[in-house]
């Protein structure tokens, strides 16, 4: 896929972005800093974790967006530690939400630039841009 293709097809760099990556990490900052209950948390965490790592994958594979490969399972994941944690299925202690929050936004950041910043924003070749 060529530099352009890539570009054209990446959902990051179109206005629809935020609805798909900003919205969902508003609502998990809020709900990380204002108190809600278990329930409401649960769901939150794990419909916002979802929705952005479903965007993610699809992404991914639509435009080659090297970071997606990464984030997309990784929120995946999150999203299933989120329901597991929050339905009492998977026990993580008492700080289980703060450990889940903690790998979110340290983890996110590292494997969004990290790759990019090494080996390009495109996989496969489509661009040796570097994102920063």
């Amino acid at each position: 896929m060529s530099k352009a293709a890539s570009r054209e097809k990446d959902v990051l760099a179109q206005k629809s972005a935020w609805l798909l990556w900003g919205l969902p990490f508003t609502v998990l900052v809020v709900t990380a800093l204002v108190e809600v209950g278990p329930l409401a948390r649960t769901g939150l965490w794990t419909v916002s974790l979802l929705a952005s790592g479903i965007a993610c994958v699809a992404n991914a594979r639509r435009s080659g967006r090297l970071h997606c490969y990464i984030t997309g399972p990784f929120f995946l994941l999150l999203a299933a530690l989120s329901f597991l944690h929050g339905s009492g299925i998977l026990w993580l202690g008492l700080w289980g939400w703060t450990a889940i929050g903690a790998a979110l936004f340290i983890g996110a950041p590292l494997l969004i630039w990290g790759p990019e910043w090494i080996w390009g924003r495109y996989a496969g070749g489509g661009s040796s841009e570097h994102c920063c």
